[in-house]
């Protein structure tokens, strides 16, 4: 006899409006003041200095998912996959009834234990030890059963000499460890883990892996939203890619990520922003990024150098705390390198105020044959001020070969070393 399969989660035609430029309050005093600042024509109390929206764009709605359909059987580890503004943490904060759909349905059936950003359901005046049986608690159990699994979350978080402190005093890194430890073994029938792994070391985000794989073999289900395309893959058995907040795709993994990975990885070696829409803040703002071959060619050969320019509209910073960085990945998003322009110099200049290029170059013969895209980073303070994700995207191509080839090298990086013989 053929059983049809058990749907945990079934979302229905889900939809979010936001209404651009309405900030609500957290109190009626709030809201108040709010409304005595727009009678009297100031500016809103509870917008950040310099946070007021364009005038011809408030009141506009902004569509963060528009019509989204799917469901998930019991067991199953779904991917979620998609650019930044897609519309992914915004399903998930649906997903996790931190907030409502303005349209559609979405069901849930079990206990859901969801970890969307650091310190997600902490408070923060608590121990990690007390935090543990809250949040055990909030998902309706005793005391008894959470006590019966505080050790093994403890060690598995392995901030064990700190699980007595308040865990206002914890790294964003100790949040994300007993998180992710409280989320996986409170034994929810439902999951919901967001990109905040990244937050971890290379050993905590495998053994985060192994863990979420052994909840989905033991019947229960995995949400998973990620940008890191190895950690998806080697994870889910079915992904869903949302653009622009609607469903474009929903598939095996494989496929899935394959085309995903294709449709942004096609070559844009120099994109150009109008004042208005480049990247940044009121202190700087990043104008146009190319690349090209050391010698002003656009088609990039292996074995020439590859020069990354960088132009920069500084608006209002005139002191010699800024710092610049690129971040080089594959196709797979596999992190290649990373440069920052004051690793190699802390002498450089004062900036000045206006218009500034930078650039810096990749030494021939270093990359091997294939599709690289690249992330700016702008720092100050040695804090990121913020990051223009896959500003460009190029394609190194083979050079003109003298030997016979073999086929493409395996590897992101092919270095020309020197060979011989030890008399």
């Amino acid at each position: 006899m053929n059983h049809a399969p058990h749907h945990v989660i079934e979302v229905r035609e889900l939809k979010k409006r936001y209404r651009l430029g309405v900030i609500g309050g957290a109190t009626l005093g709030d809201e108040i003041r709010s409304w005595l600042a727009k009678v009297r024509g100031r500016p809103n109390p509870l917008v950040p200095v310099g946070g007021e929206l364009d005038a011809q764009r408030a009141g506009e709605h902004f569509w963060a998912l528009r019509g989204v359909s799917f469901d998930v059987q019991e067991g199953e580890i779904l991917g979620i996959i998609g650019k930044n503004g897609a519309g992914k943490s915004t399903l998930l904060k649906l997903l996790s009834r931190i907030t409502t759909p303005t349209e559609g349905t979405a069901r849930m059936k079990g206990r859901v234990s969801s970890l969307l950003e650091v310190g997600t359901g902490f408070n923060p005046e608590l121990t990690g030890r007390e935090n543990i049986y809250l949040n055990g608690a909030i998902l309706g159990m005793s005391k008894a059963e959470i006590s019966s699994k505080l050790d093994e979350i403890i060690a598995f978080s392995g901030i064990q000499h700190h699980i007595d402190t308040p865990t206002k005093r914890y790294s964003s890194g100790m949040k994300v460890r007993l998180g992710f430890a409280v989320a996986a073994h409170l034994e929810p029938e439902i999951m919901i883990i967001d990109e905040v792994l990244a937050v971890g070391d290379a050993e905590f985000q495998r053994k985060c892996l192994g863990k979420m794989k052994d909840v989905a073999a033991s019947g229960r289900t995995v949400l998973f939203v990620s940008h890191n395309m190895i950690s998806v893959r080697s994870l889910c058995s079915r992904v869903i890619w949302l653009e622009n907040g609607q469903l474009r795709m929903d598939g095996p993994t494989e496929e899935v990520v394959r085309s995903y990975l294709h449709t942004y990885t096609a070559s844009t070696p120099r994109v150009e922003w109008s004042k208005d829409d480049a990247p940044g803040n009121d202190l700087i703002r990043v104008q146009g990024v190319r690349v090209q071959q050391a010698g002003g060619n656009s088609i990039i050969e292996r074995d020439e150098a590859i020069q990354v320019h960088i132009t920069l509209d500084n608006l209002q910073i005139e002191d010699d705390d800024l710092n610049l960085g690129i971040n080089v990945l594959t196709d797979e998003e596999v992190l290649v390198f990373g440069s920052t322009l004051r690793e190699n110099s802390e002498t450089l200049p004062t900036f000045r105020r206006g218009t500034l290029q930078l650039a810096c170059e990749i030494p021939a013969g270093l990359l091997n044959s294939g599709n690289y895209r690249i992330h700016v980073n702008v720092f100050r303070s040695q804090k990121i001020l913020f990051r223009v994700q896959d500003a460009i995207a190029f394609t190194v191509h083979e050079s003109k070969r003298s030997v016979s080839y073999f086929g493409k090298r395996p590897g992101v990086v092919r270095p020309a070393l020197r060979w011989w013989f030890v008399p």
